[in-house]
């Protein structure tokens, strides 16, 4: 899952997949606000097929804290 989040990233913003870790923050690292954020989950419910809660995937501060809830609520 981490690999398919960080490229799906990429469509919000202007960093390359290279550039993305696990430990990579949202705003702080990748340059996400809180718009861009909200938009990605709402567009990863559809690409990846889940149910996201906003508010407990708001919660999720790294890519990978962000990875690991998708493949939780996908199982």
């Amino acid at each position: 899952m981490f690999e398919k989040l960080k490229d799906f990233i990429c469509n919000y913003v202007e960093v390359s997949p290279d550039e993305i870790t696990e430990t990579s923050r949202f705003s702080e690292d990748l340059g996400f606000n809180s718009y861009d954020f909200v938009s990605m989950l709402g567009d990863a419910e559809e690409e990846f097929e889940l149910e996201i809660e906003q508010e407990e995937a708001a919660q999720k501060k790294t890519v990978g804290e962000l990875a690991a809830y998708f493949e939780e609520i996908s199982a």
